[in-house]
């Protein structure tokens, strides 16, 4: 009998906990008819009312869009994309498949790509930023001011080919003769811009890889002179090129080039 009552009992107070559930819910959905409350946080999700807040919702997808983007920019419009090149140059004339790791080669790459891009990133800094961050200039005004100083480096980059990398891809844009910098769509810069890159850095690598080569002919040469033809002249050579690349400071001379080759 006492366990029928206590049974009773129980039923009745879970549905009393159950009987405001519907209007509780109610109110929710009706909370969220002008707009998504989100419990513990001040959030408020609508829809936009004029142009000028869907022009700004435009302008935030763009902004984070060009976040995504932003490795790709650093890689293919500043110097880091011709310092990989020639660094993984280096590592294969020498032979070494461990030492030094891809990752050490791709942060010395990206250190001597600041040091190379800082007067450019400053004037970036100087000039387009912190007229932005004070309110002095709009979003459209800023991007003409931060990009303004990359496309003078892009095009100071290929005067040493008379810029016939821009002149390849105004043709095949098919526009009209440029009078001068200015005329060039920046679309047309940065695929010209990374045309001469890779073109200069294959340069350089093969300059890089000729030295290397005759150690390994030489060797080769010996080996099979000896009869040693079972024995891979890679085991051979790979000593003798790190030694002549200790010898004559390597790294130095490297990395001299490398900074000296770029026109900022």
């Amino acid at each position: 009998m006492k366990r029928k009552i206590l049974a009773t009992l129980a039923l009745f107070a879970l549905i009393g906990l159950l009987a405001p559930a519907p209007a509780v819910a109610q109110q929710r959905v009706q909370q969220t008819t002008n707009g998504l409350n989100i419990p513990f946080v001040d959030i408020n999700l609508r829809p936009p009312q004029n142009a000028s807040e869907t022009a700004l919702s435009v302008q935030l997808l763009v902004l984070l869009t060009v976040l995504t983007l932003a490795p790709s920019f650093l890689i293919l419009m500043t110097s880091f994309l011709r310092l990989s090149i020639v660094l993984d140059f280096v590592k294969r004339a020498l032979g070494l498949q461990q030492a030094p790791p891809n990752q050490v080669m791709m942060g010395i790459a990206l250190f001597l790509t600041l040091f190379i891009m800082f007067p450019v990133f400053n004037r970036i800094y100087a000039e387009a930023y912190v007229p932005y961050s004070e309110g002095k200039l709009n979003t459209t005004q800023f991007l003409q001011k931060a990009e303004s100083p990359l496309r003078l480096f892009m095009f100071r980059q290929m005067e040493s080919n008379n810029h016939d990398d821009i002149k390849l891809f105004m043709r095949l844009s098919n526009l009209p003769k440029p009078a001068n910098m200015a005329d060039v769509p920046t679309y047309v810069i940065v695929p010209a811009f990374i045309l001469h890159e890779m073109t200069v850095a294959f340069k350089m690598g093969i300059l890089i890889f000729i030295p290397f080569i005759i150690i390994d002919m030489v060797v080769a040469s010996v080996l099979m002179a000896m009869g040693m033809i079972m024995l891979p002249p890679v085991m051979i050579s790979a000593p003798f090129k790190l030694i002549l690349f200790v010898m004559i400071d390597g790294w130095t001379l490297l990395v001299t080039g490398l900074v000296k080759s770029f026109n900022v």
